[in-house]
């Protein structure tokens, strides 16, 4: 073989197998940044997972109102702003909008599109779903950005929202100093995700016994320093070890350290959001009007009009009264551990803790939770304590919790908003399109059918006022879902903003759907082999990208045109006859068909493209060989 055939043999077979299988890309500037800084959030508890109370700073913590952003969060846009211009530029002229010129938006900042990611709760299968759309949205995953790929869209994205299961996956990413997912699944942000021993076994690097000691001496700390502990403290620090650290849980890893990291503080990446249901005294059914409370790194509360504010988080475990923290108070600090945080948005499964007697656990822990479980009732299992409420006496007209020193806190999903899209249709928030991952479990087969959204709409139209001003696109009911075959590909609501008294998000509804694997596992499977979660998390790569591009090559198109809709509508820009033709498919055209539909049972959507895919690959192969003996 000559050295032209030495050359070009290897670069034409490397060539043919990358358009198959791709690479993990180069590290960015980000992700190097993220490697030096660390791989975890900031480990500022001041006792491990036990709250402890100190000196207050000169200004002592309050209650503030809900009419506006927080001065933290209104400073951090500014610079999350500028730093989604460029990965937008990029992302938008990649997308190939004809007709399109973003330097019409360039010229002004302000009309840049304001984008979002809200993940669903439903387990593990939202957490591996979700974790698909995510690395499919991030240019560090490799190959993301040739054609037919969203590579670029995390990058130019202000919010990132999860609930429940997907509040795992938010968490995960955002404590672990906004690893990408290539990162995690392959080894390099530590030992995560290791779904192959049950959460209720512990990870393979402690011993069983060992594990819930652990959690034991966290939670009894946290119990003999006076504050009320509930299941979901055992739940959130089960958690922590898939999620956070392996080793031990991370005990001191909180969630307001989120916004001390310096990848966060400069708005380098977006704002990680988690979303729970507040339950009334006395509630055993959380009721579609309950209150929708949001941890953002900053800030606890609603902006619902029964709480209407927000409590500075690092400080929750304080003694607040009336809004203010009396001057006889100390400010207490580490109450907001992370993993209690994602416990909390996910306290439904707080019942696997329930099945322990079953396993093989030290006799303490079997006696604590039988204890809580007497303390509070069965039928409060799954809550998560927030005692001392930091809306004690905090209007007083409209809060029910407010004659309460106790605020309950429950699972996101439990009022079937199991998209978590509140945080996202406040009007300050200004979100333009949100892209909505929807890993529910719906129908017989564990498939979503847009119940999620429609318990959203119902909520912004419900007669108490409890929407608050907000406003969500009209949504069909769940028959018409199916039968329409909305649940079966990407759908846009919202496409016209001129049929809502006020202006509302497009949304762009992606649900979980079989494109390459079945993915409906249940949603209180405890244990996944890594090819099956891989497999899983391919899949829901494949949902977000409808299949790089083979299933409909015009659809990263139509993403782009999504994301600038509401900018050309402020602009008076005219709409592109590429996305008007976008606009036209994946817009729901507003009719309906309610009548019952056949049980939902589909098949892989890509089987018979990856076999074209493969044997296209293979033919490619063979041409290389023979261009390399022709060489020779």
């Amino acid at each position: 073989m000559n050295l032209i055939g030495l050359v070009i043999c290897p670069l034409l077979i490397t060539y043919a197998a990358f358009h198959v299988y791709g690479t993990e890309a180069p590290l960015s500037p980000f992700e190097v940044g993220a490697a030096l800084v660390g791989k975890r959030a900031l480990p500022n508890a001041p006792s491990g997972y036990t709250p402890r109370g100190g000196d207050c700073l000169s200004d002592r913590p309050t209650i503030r109102s809900a009419k506006y952003l927080s001065p933290n969060e209104t400073s951090w846009l500014e610079l999350r702003r500028n730093n989604t211009f460029d990965p937008m530029r990029s992302l938008l002229k990649r997308l190939n909008i004809t007709g399109f010129n973003i330097s019409n938006l360039a010229q002004n900042g302000s009309e840049l599109p304001n984008i979002a990611i809200a993940f669903s709760g439903g387990g593990w299968r939202a957490l591996m779903n979700g974790a698909g759309a995510l690395q499919a949205f991030d240019s560090r995953t490799g190959n993301s950005t040739s054609v037919g790929q969203l590579g670029g869209l995390l990058e130019a994205t202000t919010y990132l929202v999860g609930l429940s299961g997907g509040s795992w996956l938010v968490g995960s990413v955002a404590v672990t100093n906004f690893s990408s997912v290539s990162s995690i699944l392959n080894g390099t942000s530590g030992p995560l995700w290791e779904f192959s021993n049950s959460i209720l076994k512990g990870p393979e690097q402690i011993d069983t016994t060992e594990y819930y000691n652990e959690i034991y001496s966290n939670i009894t700390g946290k119990n003999d320093a006076g504050f009320n502990i509930s299941i979901t403290d055992y739940w959130g620090r089960a958690l922590s070890y898939q999620m956070i650290n392996a080793t031990d849980g991370g005990p001191s890893f909180t969630w307001s350290s989120i916004s001390l990291g310096p990848q966060f503080s400069s708005g380098s990446v977006p704002m990680p959001i988690i979303v729970a249901d507040g339950r009334a005294p006395g509630e055993l059914l959380i009721p579609t009007n309950t209150t929708v409370y949001e941890f953002n790194p900053w800030e606890l509360g609603s902006f619902d009009p029964t709480v209407y504010g927000f409590a500075p988080l690092e400080f929750i475990g304080s003694n607040f009264s009336g809004g203010t923290l009396p001057s006889n108070e100390s400010c207490v600090r580490g109450f907001d551990n992370a993993g209690f945080v994602m416990g909390t948005s996910s306290s439904l499964f707080n019942q696997f803790f329930l099945q322990i007697n079953n396993t093989n656990i030290p006799p303490a822990v079997k006696n604590s939770l039988t204890k809580i479980l007497s303390n509070i009732g069965e039928a409060n299992n799954d809550i998560a304590d927030y005692t001392p409420n930091p809306f004690y006496h905090y209007n007083n007209a409209t809060n029910v919790n407010a004659g309460s020193k106790r605020l309950t806190l429950v699972d996101g999903g439990e009022d079937l908003q199991n998209i978590p899209l509140q945080p996202l249709i406040e009007p300050a928030r200004h979100v333009d399109v949100i892209f909505a991952i929807d890993s529910s479990a719906d129908t017989e087969y564990n498939w979503p059918n847009g119940t999620s959204l429609v318990a959203t709409y119902q909520r912004s139209l419900n007669a108490s006022g409890i929407g608050n001003g907000t406003a969500f696109p009209a949504i069909p009911d769940q028959n018409t879902f199916i039968n329409k075959g909305l649940n079966t590909r990407p759908t846009f609501f919202g496409c016209n903003a001129s049929n809502t008294t006020s202006i509302t998000p497009l949304v762009v509804y992606i649900p979980n759907a079989p494109y390459t694997y079945q993915s409906n596992v249940s949603t209180f499977t405890l244990t996944y082999s890594n090819s099956v979660r891989d497999e899983i998390i391919r899949n829901g790569y494949n949902v977000a990208t409808m299949g790089n591009g083979s299933v409909d090559a015009q659809w990263p198109s139509c993403v782009g045109c999504a994301i600038v809709s509401r900018s050309l509508e402020r602009t008076g820009t005219a709409v592109p006859a590429t996305c008007q033709q976008c606009f036209q498919k994946y817009c729901w055209d507003g009719t309906l068909n309610s009548t019952p539909p056949a049980t939902y049972s589909p098949q892989n959507l890509l089987s018979g493209a990856i076999a074209k895919q493969k044997l296209g690959m293979a033919w490619m192969l063979v041409l290389s060989t023979m261009v390399v003996w022709i060489i020779i």
